[in-house]
């Protein structure tokens, strides 16, 4: 397995081995995101730590925590989600359902988008800057200097966050796979997730759906219940066998539960009963199912049927479909139709691809994609969903991410998967290509284009960054 950079948690620093787990986040992207906080500068040394050659085990997390005084122990109420797509839209569906609940939450997710804080909230809060920094001074120096990674560190000061400030319920979401993830430590949860697995870090979890199902069902306990949602065959055999073996309950979609629209609303179906129910706020059919998981969450946990309402109506998660006012964007026309999503494996091109049909049924305008992705994805696959329905392709080279494909080999891999691609030197020369593409002569050209930027959560970051500076 090589020490490759991942869509999880951000480019790695040159030369740095990369393992399940592992953070990867730059020093140019922790400068960029809010200027010179002294949580900064810690985390730029805490990526000096990182291990010359990593050893695939939990070692150093059960370590370090050991001497912090093990506040993995003192989490009430874990949840633990894995899965490769939907596991951060499912994740913030069951919070909203739990804090409509009058529940508290503490929550822990990666990657970040504009701030490194936004992986830790306390009691529904961004974690404060003198907390953060606190937190992150006291690991570098329990820690001592031993190796240990980005990703392990920065999770033992989540947990220690969340020991010390509990909350009614701590979600935890992996970084990647599950088995080998450093969230993957908490010995009794009250519940597991495991969102749909598809194709995706083959490098570190496995070629095949089977041995990267087996990865994700490394978060199983023994005798703690498990939601899973809708998964393939061969996924499913992995996740059964591994709950059998520990003897855990599984409430599987499309056997215990059911979730499908109907007439512009959701219904969801299990053993206590119909809910009818208002569509996700979050946009795109394939919210459905993520729906399905955080309510079948939500009702194992004991929540009433308006929380479950509530967990739909209440949702916000940046970066997924998410629709942007063109007047942010300059450059393009002013009545363009702006979304970002952070997508950025074949599965997640799928949905997005059928969303834009969805849309273009609704209303036809031309689709614009303006792409960016790590070198470790496969971009042939992902923007082959949108061969006959993109009318063009600019691509780009992520800023500030070492890791990011070059425009040209992006805009050579829409090329072959059909599309009329073509490189951009930055994010600006791409608005500026739409931009000129729209101002044609044909009708249909020369409509207000719909605008899909995506590819990655570093372009979608980056560009939330760029629109509106975190404070």
């Amino acid at each position: 397995m090589s020490p490759l950079p991942l869509e999880t948690d951000g480019p790695v620093p040159p030369g740095a081995p990369v393992a399940p787990g592992v953070g990867g986040v730059t020093a140019d992207s922790i400068r960029g995101q809010a200027g010179n906080a002294p949580s900064d500068a810690i985390l730029e040394r805490l990526m000096t730590l990182h291990p010359k050659i990593i050893d695939l085990t939990l070692d150093r997390m059960h370590r370090l925590l050991a001497e912090l005084g093990h506040p993995e122990r003192e989490m009430p109420g874990v949840v633990h989600i894995a899965g490769t797509n939907g596991k951060g839209s499912t994740l913030a569906m069951i919070r909203a359902g739990l804090e409509a609940a009058g529940k508290t939450t503490n929550v822990y997710t990666s990657p970040h988008l504009a701030r490194f804080h936004e992986r830790i909230r306390l009691h529904g809060e961004l974690i404060s800057e003198p907390d953060f920094a606190a937190l992150l001074d006291e690991c570098e120096r329990v820690n001592g200097g031993t190796s240990i990674t980005f990703f392990e560190i920065t999770t033992c000061a989540a947990m220690l966050a969340f020991a010390r400030r509990k909350a009614d319920y701590t979600l935890l979401e992996t970084g990647l796979g599950g088995r080998l993830d450093a969230t993957n430590v908490v010995d009794r949860p009250a519940l597991t997730v495991i969102t749909p697995i598809s194709i995706d870090h083959q490098q570190y979890l496995g070629e095949t759906i089977a041995e990267i199902a087996r990865e994700k069902a490394g978060i199983l306990k023994p005798g703690v219940p498990c939601v899973v949602g809708p998964q393939p065959d061969d996924a499913l055999a992995a996740i059964e066998a591994r709950a059998q073996a520990l003897g855990c309950e599984l409430i599987v979609a499309n056997r215990d539960w059911q979730a499908w629209s109907e007439r512009g609303r959701l219904a969801f179906q299990d053993g206590d009963g119909l809910l009818d129910l208002d569509l996700p706020a979050l946009p795109g059919a394939h919210q459905v199912e993520n729906a399905g998981a955080a309510l079948a969450a939500l009702r194992r946990l004991g929540a009433s049927d308006a929380a479950c309402a509530a967990a739909l109506t209440q949702v916000q998660w940046p970066a997924r479909l998410q629709r942007l006012d063109a007047a942010l964007l300059p450059g393009l026309p002013p009545e363009s139709e702006v979304w970002l999503d952070g997508g950025h494996n074949v599965a997640a091109g799928e949905v997005l691809a059928a969303h834009m049909a969805a849309l273009n049924e609704r209303r036809p305008a031309p689709l614009r994609l303006v792409v960016g992705m790590l070198e470790t994805k496969d971009p042939t696959g992902f923007l082959a969903h949108f061969r006959g329905l993109a009318a063009s392709v600019e691509t780009l080279a992520i800023p500030d991410a070492g890791a990011s494909l070059p425009a040209q080999a992006l805009a050579d891999a829409g090329r072959a998967a059909g599309l009329d691609a073509a490189p951009a030197e930055g994010f600006e020369a791409a608005l500026s290509r739409v931009a000129a593409r729209s101002d044609s002569r044909g009708p249909a050209e020369g409509a207000p284009p719909r605008v899909l930027i995506c590819g990655s959560l570093y372009l979608a970051g980056w560009v939330l960054r760029r629109i509106a500076p975190p404070r």
